[in-house]
């Protein structure tokens, strides 16, 4: 008898724990919160997955620069030789951002391959060749800056780059190394002679990843 009035006390007392919590409110999800700036960053090839060296760099200077907060996000993608994955990726994220936090500014960037990233993304108008995710024009107004290390697209293919974009080329900021012969289109002979001109501490101690986070915090 005992034990069945035991049994009986809990499950009187589970029924008004459920009667007590139906009673309390409801939270509510919410969206995560949406920084004043969100870094969307392509990191070079073979770097592991985030934003690379440079991309550190950047985000560490301008958050030096500038008070308000500013988020990141790696573009995923394997980072290999094909960009149009990071493209896809990069262009989504910027649209999703867009849409869900039209208040932040934000700021495309990539280093070397990370950068051939970008100039599909910004400097072309539509799909092509496996790029399925042509960023809208709505989505300009909601940029900054974008930012450009040892991007040797502006070298092959200039018209696409985004420096040369109606949109995006007066907010592109496209940093390019002394003697750096991915973006400078040194001649190849001389590659090996200029390679660490390439290299991210060659852009880092040069003060352009500097000079490029100086660029967007005046923008934002």
């Amino acid at each position: 008898m005992a034990g069945m009035r035991v049994t009986a006390m809990l499950s009187g007392a589970a029924a008004l724990m459920c009667v007590a919590t139906s009673m309390l409110p409801v939270a509510v999800a919410t969206a995560a919160e949406c920084p004043d700036v969100e870094v969307i960053f392509a990191r070079g090839r073979f770097e592991p997955p985030g934003v690379g060296r440079i991309g550190d760099a950047f985000v560490g200077a301008l958050r030096g620069k500038t008070p308000k907060s500013v988020g990141v996000y790696g573009v995923n993608f394997i980072a290999d030789w094909d960009i149009v994955p990071g493209a896809n990726d990069m262009s989504r994220h910027m649209q999703y951002m867009a849409t869900n936090c039209p208040n932040t500014r934000q700021v495309p960037g990539g280093y070397s391959l990370g950068a051939a990233v970008v100039d599909v993304v910004v400097g072309t108008n539509g799909a092509q060749f496996g790029f399925n995710s042509p960023l809208p024009a709505s989505v300009a107004p909601h940029v900054a800056a974008v930012v450009l290390f040892g991007n040797g697209t502006r070298s092959i293919f200039g018209p696409v780059s985004a420096a040369n974009s109606p949109l995006y080329g007066p907010k592109t900021i496209d940093q390019c190394n002394v003697d750096d012969p991915i973006c400078n289109g040194i001649d190849p002979s001389t590659l090996a002679d200029n390679w660490n001109s390439h290299l991210q501490d060659a852009y880092i101690d040069s003060g352009l990843v500097d000079q490029a986070a100086q660029f967007t915090a005046d923008r934002l």
